[in-house]
């Protein structure tokens, strides 16, 4: 990923829009086919000699240019004709955004391909569901991570639909009217570096493109965060269903040897920040003046590569936490069963108003029962084989029926298949 954002590639499109420009030009009978192709020949460039007339011109589309004419000579002087500094800077943008995009896609891939693994590894492992952070009813591991895999599969889909429309580059001129290029010689240039010429354009592609783009990495970011957060809950001391990875030799703390603690899911909370912090740039960057300023460019030569980076680098982490996930199965038993089946409420509750009794009165015998468990009066199952209202419309035999974990899994298998888990 990095490389895309090298000066080295940044400069290889720019030389290559401006070849391709002059020989659509040159198929069009503008410029002779000799110069062209000697352009296609000799053109070069320097990175430090560009640095270097950089110095003195203070632009650098103008320093990249003279560089490159050092190179070719006579011909030169068709190089940039009719062109605009941010034809070459936004049409390179959207070459350097597919290019990451792809990159980012396949990251995305490879991860849900990891998550799978996991969902069916643990497609029936019970575990406490949770809401509030309180104990709700059972489900399972795989489960969980089933709802993983969907989540980055919205990601693959908001991001491919992001990419065609980032995947636009301009050849049009300083404020987007072709006045002095043939939109012919757009279409062309676009075409052969994989984008859509734009349908209308100022000096510049419009911004809402890239902060669209922006706004689908920070979703992805913060999707991210949202698995990143749950790991880092399910390896606190108190629940300890799940735990990072911890290798030979790694430490925990300076101070106290025996932790064990989430680093890498921490890391990937924090770096989500900054790329949600990023996407307000870009949505700042929309609003400029009249067919162009200058003031989003500064910005966007951090955030675009950043965030680019970043992503990979998060996408790449979160998959290694999930393939190397330590995964502890009798916690999870031990915590379901601190509540002593209260999870089960609900099914009885239900049993009882398809058995025709009143919800109100129904609710409360149930919940009765549950505070009973709750103070530690012995288990849900026992407490509700006390309750009048219960027992009046359930006998003893259907309650032990009700409280098993067979009535919450009956629908996994049907879950992970429309999920394409198999």
């Amino acid at each position: 990923m990095s490389k895309i954002w090298s000066d080295e590639r940044k400069f290889q499109i720019w030389l290559e829009i401006e070849v391709l420009a002059c020989e659509a030009m040159a198929e069009l009978c503008q410029i002779p086919k000799e110069d062209a192709a000697e352009i296609r020949k000799r053109a070069r460039f320097s990175i430090p000699k560009i640095l270097e007339i950089e110095k003195r011109t203070d632009h650098d589309v103008i320093a990249f240019l003279e560089n490159v004419a050092e190179s070719v000579g006579p011909a030169a002087r068709w190089i940039h004709q009719g062109l605009t500094s941010s034809d070459i800077l936004d049409t390179t943008l959207a070459v350097q955004l597919n290019e990451s995009c792809q990159i980012l896609l396949d990251d995305l891939q490879t991860l849900r391909t990891a998550i799978a693994g996991q969902a069916c590894r643990f497609k029936m492992t019970p575990m406490i569901g949770r809401s509030h952070g309180v104990h709700a009813e059972p489900i399972t591991f795989g489960l969980k991570l089933a709802l993983m895999y969907d989540e980055f599969r919205r990601a693959i889909e908001r991001l491919t639909q992001t990419r065609e429309r980032i995947r636009v580059g301009k050849i049009s001129g300083a404020v987007g009217t072709h006045a002095h290029i043939d939109p012919k010689i757009e279409r062309a240039v676009c075409e052969k570096l994989g984008l859509k010429p734009a349908t209308l354009s100022t000096q510049i592609v419009q911004r809402d493109r890239h902060a669209e783009f922006m706004a689908t990495l920070a979703v992805i970011a913060s999707s991210i965060d949202r698995w990143a957060t749950e790991f880092r809950h399910l390896q606190r001391t108190e629940v300890l269903e799940v735990e990072e990875f911890f290798g030979e030799g790694q430490k925990g703390s300076s101070a106290m040897p025996h932790k064990r603690n989430p680093i890498t899911s921490e890391r990937l909370s924090g770096l989500a920040r900054v790329i949600r912090g990023n996407a307000v740039v870009a949505l700042e960057n929309v609003a400029l003046w009249h067919e162009r300023d200058i003031s989003h460019s500064s910005a966007e030569r951090i955030i675009l590569p950043d965030s680019c980076i970043l992503l990979d680098y998060m996408l790449a982490k979160l998959r290694d936490i999930v393939e190397k996930l330590q995964v502890y199965p009798e916690r999870m038993a031990q915590n379901l069963a601190l509540t002593k089946g209260l999870y089960f409420s609900q099914s009885v509750l239900l049993a009882l108003t398809n058995a025709g009794a009143e919800r109100k009165a129904a609710y409360e015998a149930v919940q009765r029962a549950a505070m009973k468990t709750w103070k530690g009066e012995g288990t849900f199952a026992e407490n509700a084989k006390c309750e009048a209202e219960i027992v009046a419309k359930l006998s003893p035999e259907e309650i032990d029926r009700l409280c098993s974990l067979d009535i919450h899994f009956k629908h996994v298998g049907s879950t992970f298949k429309a999920l394409g888990l198999e």
